[in-house]
């Protein structure tokens, strides 16, 4: 009844909230991406995304079609898997930034796991800009993190929008420096965030530096400072800053997947689970929250 390369296609237009995102990851013409979405949605017999000529929304049912879409594209790749006799193995050195810490990307990897259990799974958790340093250098096989401005490598997973964020109880003096609670270098949205500020010429003091996000949102429920954060992801317990505070716009942030080179026994893997995290992806920012942390152990 639903056919897997239009579920593939929902789930691309899902993630990005895009059909021309969606089209560019899959490498088809946008034209296709809106014939699987109305196929099915036929077959359905319910709509699946509101759309106008600015935004892509889901429905009510298209959310609830996220977890059947995810579940039977599951089930077609263990069949697959299964009579074609093809079993994955191998070291899979897989790097996630901080930013993941606290969402269900756990899931994701317990599954692929599961899946391939002949795979040594090796996971790295760093900063986005240590991640692409350690990828470029043939130290990691496979990155999930943000990448720069202006960058165009990767895979792109979804696309969010930066923001202030701090404890609720937060006031900001619009004549002072803004405190900062920042990781160090080179952190993506560190050099965002002072770059904006610079930009905009409001001073600023540095409050809290940690290479943990642990350590950053301790420090801003302590109210220490703000913090510059993905919106999808704003951590339990903070807040985006009011606009009265007056802090410049962050502007947009890319999530991405990149790959590394291509080591014999390992390419295969690094394949399936960024198969993996494409279908699962809208996880990492849907469903009600973090299952646990997730801690790594670094492969350099």
């Amino acid at each position: 009844m639903y056919e897997p390369a239009q579920l593939r296609t929902f789930l691309a237009v899902a993630q990005t909230l895009s059909f021309t995102r969606a089209a560019r990851r899959l490498g088809v013409r946008q034209s296709t991406v809106s014939q699987h979405v109305r196929r099915l949605e036929d077959a359905a017999g319910r709509q699946l995304f509101t759309r106008d000529t600015h935004r892509v929304d889901l429905t009510v049912d298209g959310e609830a079609m996220l977890g059947f879409a995810r579940t039977i594209l599951a089930a077609h790749e263990r069949a697959a898997a299964f009579f074609t006799g093809t079993r994955l193995r191998g070291r899979l050195r897989f790097g996630a930034s901080e930013d993941f810490v606290q969402t269900r990307l756990p899931e994701i990897l317990e599954s692929f796991r599961r899946d391939h259990p002949e795979v040594e799974l090796e996971l790295t958790v760093e900063l986005s800009g240590t991640l692409h340093q350690r990828l470029a250098a043939g130290r990691l096989d496979l990155v999930l993190a943000k990448r720069r401005a202006g960058d165009t490598h990767g895979e792109l997973v979804w696309q969010d929008a930066l923001t202030w964020i701090g404890a609720p109880q937060l006031r900001i003096d619009p004549d002072g420096p803004v405190p900062l609670i920042l990781f160090p270098p080179p952190g993506i949205t560190r050099a965002r965030a002072l770059e904006v500020l610079e930009e905009h010429g409001r001073s600023w003091r540095i409050a809290c530096t940690s290479t943990s996000l642990s350590g950053l949102i301790a420090a801003a429920h302590a109210g220490l400072g703000v913090m510059a954060h993905s919106r999808g992801l704003i951590p339990p317990g903070l807040a985006p800053v009011p606009a009265r505070a007056g802090l410049p716009e962050l502007g947009g942030v890319d999530f991405v997947l990149s790959h590394g080179r291509r080591r014999d026994g390992a390419h295969e893997a690094a394949d399936a689970l960024a198969a993996a995290i494409l279908a699962g992806g809208d996880r990492l920012i849907r469903g009600g929250g973090p299952r646990g942390p997730i801690s790594g152990r670094d492969s350099a």
